[in-house]
């Protein structure tokens, strides 16, 4: 006679039948191929429900381990309004743009973010801007090293339901509508959408970039921008707003354009705001390095008598100089030659520094001949 099974075991024995039945249910249904895959019949209620439920929840867990900066950033307002009309306005729409009709007929749909943004928290959001999100055609950031840039559109996101037309389109496209014979790689909004985006981020003639998170390209050597271009559309250099758009440059694109800011005048400088630094000791660092430390005079590599493949920094924007030499003393770019000579020279650098070498870099376009207006 069997012994008997206690009530424990029991329920062990029921528990693993059921899991083993529902496995093997589910296998023949989906094996079967009743449940249908197209996009234009939509999902079941029950399985929309349980796909929400699952995406909320895995966002909220994931995301309770950021902190969000402030993001009362005019500069990132800018800069990221400028790469949500690259990258996200197609499928998600924007004030006075309506969504593309081949993304309302994905599954799911992708919202309208001008008419329908949930109420994410910034951390939220910055995570779905990063890692996208699966089975939805959702993508990933480009770059999975650039949160300032992922930080730049979650700013946007926050004001883009109070949006009106006109200012999105101040804020996105900036001068992009000017069309000059001459310049159409450059300025002209019937060119390639990746040669539009010089100007809306770059400026152009007498203007220079609308955001100081954003290089001022105008009088940069040629060569060094083809290079800069060439890195990023090869992955070498990380960025999830220039990757894609240089990706999209043939080679004879990237020269003409190289070719176009390198021959203007240097824009009036708009400046970047206070920032507590000390010039005079970024002017020191700059012209003669910190030998204690290891550190090199910048003016070797990137004044006026410097290679043409090396960038000149004068009159550059403050953040933006700021922001690029924190990127190399993380290492967030890697695979670049300059990365091999940037890198330790940036980690070597105090934060004071930092501050004080941008700081006196953006004095020097006071300088510069300012362009016609």
């Amino acid at each position: 006679m069997a012994p008997k099974r206690g009530p424990l075991k029991t329920i062990v024995a029921y528990a693993a039948g059921g899991i083993a039945a529902l496995t093997l249910g589910a296998f023949l249904f989906a094996w079967s191929g009743l449940y249908n895959v197209a996009a234009s019949d939509g999902h079941w209620g029950i399985v929309e429900y349980a796909l929400a439920f699952v995406m909320q929840n895995s966002v909220e867990s994931r995301a309770m381990t950021i902190d969000a900066p402030r993001l009362d950033d005019n500069d990132r307002i800018v800069l990221g309004a400028g790469a949500y009309h690259s990258g996200c306005a197609w499928c998600h729409g924007a004030p006075g743009m309506p969504r593309n009709p081949v993304t309302r007929s994905m599954l799911p749909a992708p919202p309208d973010l001008s008419a329908d943004m949930r109420e994410w928290k910034d951390e939220e959001l910055f995570w779905i801007v990063k890692h996208g999100i699966k089975y939805t055609g959702m993508p990933a950031w480009v770059s999975q090293r650039r949160d300032d840039e992922v930080w730049a559109v979650v700013t946007f996101l926050r004001r883009i339901g109070s949006t009106d037309a006109a200012t999105y389109r101040a804020l996105a496209l900036g001068f992009a509508e000017t069309s000059e014979s001459g310049r159409d790689i450059a300025i002209d909004e019937g060119s390639i959408e990746a040669a539009v985006a010089c100007v809306r981020c770059h400026g152009a003639d007498g203007r220079g970039p609308r955001s100081a998170l954003v290089p001022v390209l105008h009088g940069q050597p040629a060569e060094a921008l083809i290079e800069a271009l060439r890195a990023y559309a090869d992955g070498k250099r990380e960025s999830g707003v220039m990757q894609p758009l240089a990706n999209d440059l043939t080679p004879e694109d990237i020269e003409r354009v190289a070719g176009y800011y390198a021959s203007l005048p240097a824009p009036p400088g708009k400046g970047s705001g206070p920032s507590g630094a000390n010039p005079d000791n970024g002017r020191a660092i700059f012209e003669q390095g910190d030998a204690a430390n290891g550190i090199p005079a910048c003016i070797t590599c990137h004044g006026d008598e410097a290679l043409q493949t090396y960038p000149r920094l004068a009159g550059q924007n403050r953040r933006y100089v700021d922001a690029q030499l924190r990127l190399w003393k993380a290492e967030t770019t890697r695979h670049t030659e300059a990365a091999a000579i940037m890198a330790p020279i940036a980690r070597a650098l105090s934060d004071e520094q930092i501050r004080d070498v941008a700081a006196y870099v953006e004095s020097l376009r006071a300088n510069a001949p300012a362009a016609s207006q």
